[in-house]
């Protein structure tokens, strides 16, 4: 026995798409001037953080070069 379903009416939905607002939101608060240097504190730290983890970082990373102050282990020496 296959039943059916009844048909729900979806009034709402359309009444949702007519209805408007008249209520405003509030105009939003301007930043301080110590906020704004906050901010731009903030990111300056981060930004300084990045560039000086590349700087110590970029040595590690080129293999290219052998360190002029490299000894030799005492494995390679055959003791």
């Amino acid at each position: 026995m296959i039943r059916r379903r009844e048909p729900v009416p979806f009034a709402f939905v359309a009444e949702a798409d007519r209805f408007r607002s008249n209520v405003t939101p509030p105009p939003r608060e301007r930043a301080s001037f110590g906020q704004l240097a906050g901010r731009w504190l903030l990111g300056m730290t981060v930004v300084a953080g990045l560039v000086g983890s590349l700087v110590i970082g970029m040595p590690a990373l080129s293999a290219d070069q052998p360190s002029p102050h490299k000894q030799p282990s005492q494995a390679s020496e055959g003791r």
